[in-house]
């Protein structure tokens, strides 16, 4: 006769954003103190990346979009019928995408003829038109956002790639027609991976390069044929008279150069023959005496011709030229030059600028976009303008000052006061087209900047700013790079000890965190510190907050010990110098008390959240969001000790209060709401607890969109949910969706795909299908073991579970080593009283006894149960657990007279604790059943059959309490 149900040996692993143990647990930490806006990066405790979903196929826009900066009809445009017939004859409905290349040198008229056929697209109805410029990869992510903006597929919280591939994925699918143009491409590996290979979209890809024709069609644009040429000049000046034909093969026939020269000529009412003589006369070298015979003489002149009038009669036409010249090819949007993020500017506030532009459209030079709102200067012109300025001197600078030095610095300038109108911490996700704008326009400066010297330190901090911004807004695609640049310069202009650099490479740390880097991140974070506190005095707040810092870095690694220890001296510190009411302290001692709870010491982080809150609420009062984010983890802390009668009250009160505060729909709001849900589950009240994840979930997607790491989370807890329940089929699609998105976002070593793939392992392990479990827990355990290193709290947790594969899979041959080393080690690195290692005893004992070590088992039984009521108290669930574990190895060694007392005064305690219908009160009242009716086992050698080769299955209770039992002793799985 087999024995009573056991403990169960799995352990769920670290769920992003969760508590080690619990994968249905959220717990909010709070923020780390940072100073205030010094380029200082906001971090939490916990760090998470977003992760991408597949869509499904779009639904068709409603009315048409147009989308993108499409440059405007130029006075005097020629069509050019021949190049636009070659592109209406490429469109076929093949459910193939069309891709074309348009192709020509510099000032031919590629972004013209694209725009042309745009035009013509959107008069005859097409639903979509894009116009993305596409010379920087980054300018190609932010397009494609805009576009999933205006599709209604993107969400506050993605990051412009994940934005961009939800574009791609609806245009990969839209059976409607639609244009997407791709100007000044540079690169073809820039561009390939975002044209979709079906979809009835065409699109137009217009480069210098023509190494996009080995890959799509070719459409060569050349300069105009001559009786164009002359037509426009006759068009744009006015005047038909004999001398058009010499003054347009004088400019090549060049489109960009015959439309200087018609507005030159227009407003100043000279005659071909007058203008050709200024031409030819033109002094090119005194502003370009190095790179003359790098431009065609003939448009070189042309453009600085123009330039010349337009400055002599336009106020205020040279600083904006110039402006124009060192900000983005591309273009720039008028809010730029307006200095603010504000929509509704009184006009006449804006009405110098606005005056300034309209005069340069008249000559050329400059051209709107086709809703009026971007400003484009041919990229030809730009670069002119840059030379012009880098050759010439500025009056009385003997530094060797140039005058484009100037025009960038007051650039600079121009883009600080814009930065001031952005928002950081959490509110910078609504300004996320503003920081989309300040980081092309920043690139561009740099760009300028070093083709000719050293970027300004006012630009690098900045770009600082920028790496800032998209960090928070978990871009790290592009926040890293971005960092890193932005640290090589400071470090090398600025020299290693400057505060900036300093704030720079504690930047760097964060984003490094921020993507669960953590082996990249710490030694900054180490080096920071060390440099604040070698050269600057001790009380100096950016110590501590280095110190912080760093010591969320370790919590993030699992190295509890010296976070703590960090934490602690920070609260000292802030308390001896703020004193204990300041916000900063409060912030430092709820972060201490987080990390004693996830280091498995309760009663101190209990003691220290009750603290907190009740100072918050006399400090802040009860309604400010920190108060409501202690109460949170207060009772997310009675939750860790099993307290789930204090615990569920206050997730319920927390819940209420967000929603009075904060609103439904607020991140805060949904964290409450999927902690109280957690709450229900483990109490057994899966009724409330799935229905209120599956609310979060949706509530999740529709907010912050699939790939935000709070959605994640949710996917996570309610695949637990219905794991618990017993509903695998529910359960496993959800946790492979979660391992997809992983390692397809953030590739197959993140901490979050290996815990994706460990809780996958737990699915299939509960749902019968060992084999599959026991190659996913192998997997994983490898992976963290080389990743993470065989000492981090996750690679033990990977170790305990893969030895439970091995034991649900009667291997306990394999099983058993693996206990012995885990418990080895947790000894070693936390202590004998952490939980972690208190379960590691236990698991071991369980294996003990079913490989017939019953003298052994119970030795261990005994010393986890006393340790356990020692450390938990006698109502802990985990302390009812190993009682029930004790209680069943005195059975199996047919000590009914200790076993059935055991049995009942566990069964008490949890009908006291967790109520009479939760399912480990079941399995409980299972157990003591069985050995009531069935008395002595019949066969005492289990062991020993076990090691004949006939083992006896063990396999977990569905119920999810922890708990297992033997499939022919009577007890059925709590559903």
């Amino acid at each position: 006769m087999n024995g009573p149900a056991s403990s169960g040996q799995e352990e769920p692993g670290q769920d992003p954003g969760e508590s080690i143990h619990q994968e249905a647990t959220a717990t909010d930490h709070g923020q780390v103190y940072q100073a205030g806006r010094d380029l200082t990066v906001n971090k939490t405790v916990n760090t998470v990346n977003t992760m991408n979903i597949h869509l499904p196929p779009p639904v068709p826009p409603a009315g048409q979009i147009v989308e993108g900066d499409i440059p405007r009809r130029p006075p005097a445009f020629q069509p050019r019928p021949g190049l636009l017939d070659a592109l209406k004859a490429q469109v076929r409905q093949e459910g193939a995408a069309v891709i074309d290349a348009v192709t020509g040198t510099p000032g031919v008229g590629k972004s013209i003829l694209a725009a042309s056929y745009a035009w013509a697209c959107q008069q005859a109805g097409w639903p979509l038109i894009v116009w993305i410029n596409a010379q920087h990869p980054d300018q190609i992510l932010t397009g494609l956002a805009g576009l999933a903006r205006r599709l209604k597929l993107h969400d506050p919280d993605d990051d412009a790639r994940t934005a961009a591939l939800k574009a791609r994925d609806w245009l990969a699918a839209a059976d409607q027609p639609g244009l997407l143009v791709f100007d000044n491409a540079t690169a073809v590996d820039d561009v390939r991976p975002w044209c979709p290979a079906t979809g009835e979209v065409q699109i137009l890809i217009t480069t210098r390069n023509r190494a996009f024709h080995t890959l799509f069609t070719a459409i060569d644009v050349g300069v105009f044929p001559p009786e164009q040429s002359v037509a426009l000049l006759h068009q744009r000046t006015g005047d038909t008279t004999p001398g058009a034909e010499q003054v347009a093969t004088e400019l090549g026939h060049l489109p960009l150069a015959l439309g200087q020269a018609g507005a030159y000529i227009h407003r100043r009412r000279l005659t071909y023959s007058a203008y050709l003589g200024l031409l030819r006369d033109y002094q090119l070298d005194r502003y370009l005496p190095h790179t003359a015979e790098g431009y065609p003489h003939g448009t070189a002149a042309a453009i600085l011709l123009s330039v010349d009038q337009a400055e002599q009669t336009i106020p205020g036409a040279r600083e904006m030229l110039e402006l124009l010249a060192v900000l983005a090819e591309s273009g720039v949007s008028r809010t730029i030059l307006y200095g603010t993020t504000d929509p509704h500017l009184d006009p006449a506030d804006t009405e110098d600028i606005d005056q300034v532009l309209a005069d340069l459209v008249d000559t050329s030079l400059i051209s709107f976009s086709d809703d009026g709102t971007t400003v484009l200067m041919h990229r030809l012109t730009s670069r002119v303008l840059r030379e012009r300025a880098h050759h010439t001197a500025l009056p009385g600078d003997g530094n060797g000052g140039s005058r484009l030095d100037q025009v960038l610095a007051g650039a600079v300038e121009l883009l600080h006061r814009f930065n001031t109108h952005i928002p950081d911490g959490a509110a910078t996700w609504a300004a996320r087209p503003a920081v989309d704008m300040l980081a092309e326009q920043t690139a561009a400066l740099h760009d300028a900047a070093a083709t000719f010297g050293d970027p300004p330190h006012r630009l690098l901090a900045l770009r600082a700013w920028c790496g800032q911004y998209l960090n928070q807004l978990a871009d790290l695609a592009r926040a890293i790079p971005l960092l890193q640049q932005t640290l090589a310069d400071m470090e090398r202009l600025l020299g290693g000890d400057h505060p900036d650099t300093l704030t720079s490479r504690n930047n760097l740390a964060g984003a490094y965190e921020s993507a669960g880097d953590v082996s990249r991140a710490i030694p900054l974070y180490e080096q920071t510190l060390a440099d604040y506190e070698r050269l600057l005095d001790d009380d100096h707040p950016h110590i501590s907050n280095s110190r912080n810092n760093l010591a969320s870095a370790y919590y993030a690694a699992g190295d509890l010990a010296r976070a703590i220890q960090l934490y602690e001296q920070t609260l000292a510190d802030r308390e001896r110098l703020l004193g204990g009411d300041h916000p900063d302290t409060l912030l430092s001692r709820n972060n201490l008390a987080s990390a004693y709870y996830a280091a498995g010491d309760l009663g101190r982080a209990i003691s220290m959240h009750e603290q907190t809150l009740a100072d918050r609420e006399r400090v802040l009062g009860g309604d400010q969001p920190d108060t409501l984010l202690s109460r949170n983890n207060l009772a997310s802390a009675y939750y860790a000790a099993g307290d789930l009668g204090r615990a569920i009250p206050m997730h319920e009160q927390t819940l209420a209060d967000r929603e009075r505060v904060l609103g439904g729909d607020h991140p805060e709001t949904l964290t409450s709401r999927n902690n109280l849900a957690n709450a229900y589950a483990s109490a057994g009240d899966l009724r409330r607890a799935i229905p209120l994840f599956e609310q979060t979930l949706a509530d999740r997607e529709r907010l912050l969109g699939g790939d935000h790491p709070a959605t994640f989370t949710s996917r996570n807890n309610l695949a637990g949910a219905f794991r618990t329940a017993g509903d695998p089929g529910r359960a496993i699609p959800l946790y492979e969706q979660a391992l997809s998105d992983c390692e397809r976002v953030l590739g197959g070593d993140h901490p979050s795909t290996l815990t994706s793939r460990n809780n996958l392992a737990a699915a299939f392990r509960a749902a019968g299908d060992v084999g599959r479990a026991v190659r996913l827990y192998e997997q994983t355990l490898a992976d963290c073991e080389r990743v993470l290193g065989g000492d981090h709290p996750d690679t033990l947790i990977s170790r305990n579970n893969l030895a439970y594969g091995y034991f649900a899979a009667g291997d306990l041959g394999r099983a058993i080593p693996l206990l012995e080393q885990t418990l080895a080690d947790r000894e070693r690195l936390l202590g004998g009283d952490q939980p972690d290692t208190l379960l590691s005893r236990n698991n071991l004992a369980s294996a003990y006894q079913d490989a017939g070590e019953l003298g052994p088992a119970i030795r261990l039984l005994e010393q986890t149960l006393a340790d356990r009521e020692r450390l938990l108290g006698g109502d802990h669930p985990d302390t009812l657990t190993s009682r029930n574990n004790l209680a069943g190895a005195y059975y199996a060694a047919g000590d009914l007279g200790r076993a059935i007392p055991l049995y009942e005064q566990t069964l008490a305690g949890c009908k006291r604790v967790l109520g009479g219908d939760h399912p480990t009160t079941r399995v409980i009242r299972d157990n003591l059943r069985t050995v009531r009716e069935r008395g002595l086992p019949m066969d005492t050698t289990a062991g020993q059959r076990k090691r004949a080769g006939k083992p006896e299955r063990n396999a977990p209770c569905d119920c999810g309490s922890g708990m297992k039992y033997k499939r022919c002793h009577g007890a059925p799985p709590a559903k």
